[in-house]
């Protein structure tokens, strides 16, 4: 361990370079990907349209049981549990879409994404000076 310098990149010898440079790319390609994406919700409905509201009760009931005794078990549960059912609902309503970008343009993005990935999995090999 004493013999290791700056430019060891995951425990290996040198790759520095490749390093910084993938991790640039990377950072630019998910930009430019996730900059074309465009991500929207729509009404959740619970046995019928516009009945998201009654999935607010398990958890509106937990939080009054927590201000009435906060060691409540099932305090604790109702409002961690109705979070999470509010929480996944709302995951499993949103629609993700890429929005219509040239071939040119979406391959740069790609290429971005991919080769930086790439060239950080490169640096993590041993490289030879000289």
């Amino acid at each position: 361990m004493a013999d290791r310098n700056l430019s060891d990149v995951g425990g290996t010898p040198g790759g520095l370079g490749h390093f910084l440079l993938g991790l640039i790319m990377t950072c630019v390609g998910g930009y430019l990907v996730s900059h074309r994406v465009s991500v929207v919700g729509s009404y959740w409905g619970f046995y019928g349209p516009s009945t998201f509201g009654v999935t607010l009760i398990p958890m509106l009931f937990g939080i009054g049981i927590l201000f009435w005794n906060g060691r409540s078990t099932i305090g604790w549960l109702l409002t961690i549990g109705g979070g999470c059912f509010i929480l996944a609902g709302v995951i499993a309503n949103m629609h993700i879409y890429f929005q219509p970008t040239t071939l040119f343009d979406t391959m740069v993005m790609l290429v971005l994404l991919v080769g930086g990935l790439g060239m950080i999995a490169r640096s993590m090999a041993t490289h030879h000076s000289g």
